[in-house]
């Protein structure tokens, strides 16, 4: 398997045995898969984005007191060249090259355009660990069960991961149609936090994490932030979670769960504007050392 060399891998990781594919834990596979966004077009560039923006992410996390990709090394893959692949095919092929790196052993991270991506990384991720259970952070439910007239549309990918019969914990919502909170409503496997009720809420981090069995796979759409945080995403709306309690529910969660595998999606880069794509790279590096701290 080929990783990128070290002036385009994650973070410009100098040391080639620290961000060579054999030898790091760690991998990060970027998906530009965009098909079916719905407002703002671009989220395909985020991944690039990203591992760009990372080239400006100090090596040293002070929350962590490490430079923790010396802990671990972390490969950096090219992106996935889906040859005009499009819905359930797209998914085939998404679930098929994160089935690889987890039977090899690794720890996948995914950079994805849309959200509908993420459906592909939780089915090769059920394989692995049968009563995996996925955590959303996103302003939107994701719950249609189709969008102009695809099943396969970002905003169906969490019907398609509770159809799955995967367990759900959404955290953030502020904005979804009323099919979508009768299904809430309705699912014993669907638990939600609102973005009104968490403000009102001291306990809802602690809440949070008892709903959610012990493997976890994360997903984080961009949009779940404050635009104040993440301002360059396809539909941003008012509300969302800021960075400093994010990361305080996120550390919880990687110490009190087995978090398996994460993704980072729907960003939509703007000329002249890096703040989402630096905050999305500091996010992914600090998550990693979350991850490195456990198992140290």
């Amino acid at each position: 398997m080929t990783s990128l060399p070290t002036d385009r891998n994650f973070l410009a990781i100098p040391e080639p045995e620290l961000c060579d594919y054999a030898h790091s834990k760690f991998v990060i596979q970027q998906v530009p898969y965009e098909h079916t966004s719905s407002y703002l077009q671009g989220s395909a560039n985020g991944p690039g984005a990203i591992v760009e923006a990372s080239h400006f992410v100090e090596f040293y996390d002070e929350m962590l007191d490490m430079e923790s990709y010396k802990q671990c090394g972390i490969a950096t893959l090219p992106p996935i060249d889906f040859n005009g692949k499009v819905d359930q095919d797209a998914i085939a092929l998404i679930e098929k090259e994160t089935d690889e790196h987890i039977r090899n052993g690794k720890y996948v991270i995914s950079l994805g355009a849309e959200h509908t991506v993420t459906y592909g990384f939780v089915r090769a991720f059920k394989k692995k660990h049968a009563g995996v259970h996925v955590l959303q952070i996103d302003a939107h439910s994701d719950l249609r069960l189709s969008y102009h007239d695809n099943i396969y549309s970002h905003a169906s990918v969490m019907a398609r991961v509770h159809e799955h019969g995967v367990p759900l914990t959404q955290i953030g919502i502020r904005a979804q149609c009323k099919e979508e909170s009768d299904l809430i409503k309705a699912s014993d496997n669907i638990h939600t936090f609102y973005a009104h009720q968490i403000r009102k809420n001291s306990n809802w981090m602690n809440e949070a994490i008892k709903t959610l069995g012990q493997d976890v796979y994360l997903t984080i759409d961009a949009d779940g932030f404050d635009p104040c945080v993440m301002p360059c995403v396809g539909t941003a709306e008012p509300n969302g979670l800021y960075w400093d309690e994010t990361i305080q529910f996120l550390e919880k969660v990687f110490a009190e769960r087995n978090v398996v595998g994460f993704d980072i999606v729907e960003i939509a880069p703007q000329e002249g504007q890096i703040l989402t794509q630096y905050n999305c790279a500091k996010l992914l590096y600090r998550l990693i050392g979350f991850q490195v701290r456990k198992n140290s």
